[in-house]
């Protein structure tokens, strides 16, 4: 009777070193398999065993050794980028335009770039490579379309990607020992090495250019500079397509400015995780991604004055008693002050005007003057006694000048008569 272990692909590598004969991923052993694996130091939780005859383990053998060998074979694929067979999900759109794009260079000499940018993992290089593949496809361009394969994390400056590009288009010797005065001038000597003829004839190449933000940040970007140039030249035709992970949203001036300002005022991560937060719940399946406009949004909620906010659900009866406490600290230098106080600042103000509109009973003002203390937009200066009056208790704003003007200029509707009382100087003396 042989024991057989059904176990996970982590366990197989560790079985390895076990005294045991191993045919196509199923262990057996004269032993009990569960003694071999104790006897191994390994855990027996997580296995199953399963006891069977030689007939039945030969065939669950060969089963075996075909789901293994699909698997390397996946495994083979992916590590060497080489899918045929993956089918291209969601991108066919680009796919089409991508296609097209290497085509016109391929056929008719037309000079092309394009950036094709999405996170790691997201297919990038699948579309590409069937792009590649479909091009070479096609009758005599195997032969006559080079392509130049550069990495941003292998060809870590300039100098090292002319000499990558020399060994791919096979010119080491066209080189030699020649001496070049500038970059420019190797990379067109390369290119001219190509040159067939007249431009229809010239030997297309297609410059594949992956972790492309990594060659935007070699000195003087010369090697981008010279490949855009000659792709927007009537020199031998090109197709750049470069290849990245990172978004361009942080190129935005107005994205710096908004995410400096916020540093500037909070360097708590929960803050930046907020604000970002803010910005992608926008996303919606007609907005899929994050824009300038989304962020500065996002901010804008961030930094808004709450108190501000509270000021602009308020009565015009308690506008005009915050207006009045503003008065009262301009002339008293943000000295505290009772109700009493506003309240008589706020009558010079009603018959200054003589608007009978703003004409309340006392009772009325000093319920308005408690639901702002309730909104803690002002506060008393000590505890509230028992025997104290509330009319003389001692107060202080907790709104700043600006803060008020501020709020004035968004509240709706806000009687003129009001806003110009706000913006005069030292009240009604």
């Amino acid at each position: 009777m042989t024991g057989v272990v059904v176990c996970h692909w982590q366990h197989l590598g560790k079985l390895v070193g076990i005294h045991a004969k191993r045919s196509c991923g199923v262990f057996s052993w004269s032993l009990d398999p569960r003694t071999a694996l104790v006897r191994a130091g390994f855990s027996v939780r997580g296995f199953q065993f399963v006891e069977m005859s030689s007939r039945k383990s030969k065939n669950n053998s060969l089963i075996h050794a075909e789901y293994i060998s699909q698997v390397q074979r996946i495994l083979r694929e992916r590590f060497y980028h080489q899918s045929p067979h993956s089918n291209l999900f969601g991108v066919q759109v680009q796919y089409k335009h991508l296609i097209e794009l290497l085509k016109r260079t391929a056929i008719h000499g037309e000079s092309n770039s394009v950036l094709i940018i999405g996170p790691r993992g997201s297919g990038k290089t699948m579309l590409i490579n069937h792009a590649l593949k479909e091009l070479t496809e096609v009758e005599d361009m195997n032969e006559n379309v080079l392509q130049v394969h550069l990495n941003g994390l292998l060809q870590t400056n300039d100098k090292i990607a002319l000499k990558e590009i020399t060994r791919q288009l096979n010119l080491e010797n066209v080189v030699g020992d020649r001496v070049f005065g500038s970059f420019a001038e190797n990379l067109s000597f390369i290119l001219e090495a190509l040159k067939k003829g007249d431009r229809m004839s010239s030997c297309p190449v297609i410059f594949i250019l992956d972790e492309f933000d990594l060659f935007a940040h070699h000195r003087n970007q010369t090697l981008l500079y010279n490949l855009l140039d000659i792709s927007q030249s009537a020199q031998t035709p090109v197709a750049v397509i470069g290849l990245t992970c990172r978004l361009c949203l942080s190129e935005d001036t107005s994205v710096r400015e908004v995410l400096q300002k916020h540093f500037n005022v909070s360097k708590n991560l929960q803050s930046l995780h907020m604000l970002l937060m803010l910005a992608l719940s926008h996303i919606t399946t007609s907005h899929p991604f994050v824009t300038a406009a989304d962020l500065m949004e996002a901010h804008q909620l961030c930094s808004m004055d709450s108190k501000a906010n509270i000021v602009h659900g308020l009565s015009v009866l308690e506008i005009c008693l915050i207006i009045a406490m503003k008065h009262l600290n301009d002339i008293y230098e943000e000295e505290p002050f009772n109700f009493q106080m506003v309240y008589n600042e706020f009558q010079k103000f009603v018959q200054r005007k003589a608007h009978s509109v703003y004409n309340f009973e006392k009772p009325v003002v000093m319920k308005a003057f408690e639901h702002l203390q309730q909104l803690e937009l002002i506060r008393p200066m000590e505890r509230t006694s028992v025997n104290a009056q509330r009319e003389y208790q001692l107060m202080k704003l907790l709104l700043d000048n600006t803060q008020i003007m501020n709020a004035l200029q968004k509240y709706p509707n806000c009687p003129t008569d009001v806003r110009q009382w706000a913006t005069s100087s030292l009240s009604w003396l």
